[in-house]
């Protein structure tokens, strides 16, 4: 296998690695046992587990401005 850079690749090129690396990846990685679960029903999991913060609780944006300025 030659050392070639992605910058100096064609579309074609890029596509083809692409596809192999994923092809691969199937391999080593096989689908596990896939969720039988209906979309309502994994819907309704993700609202009853979802995590709101307490009121009066800062926001990302102030949180991420006390980390920077510490």
């Amino acid at each position: 296998m030659t050392t070639q850079k992605i910058a100096d690749m064609t579309v074609d090129e890029l596509k083809t690695l692409i596809s192999e690396v994923v092809q691969e990846q199937l391999l080593v990685f096989p689908k596990r046992n896939m969720d039988k679960r209906s979309l309502q029903e994994l819907f309704r999991s993700i609202d009853q587990n979802r995590w709101t913060p307490p009121t009066g609780s800062p926001s990302t944006t102030e949180l991420l401005r006390q980390d920077r300025d510490r």
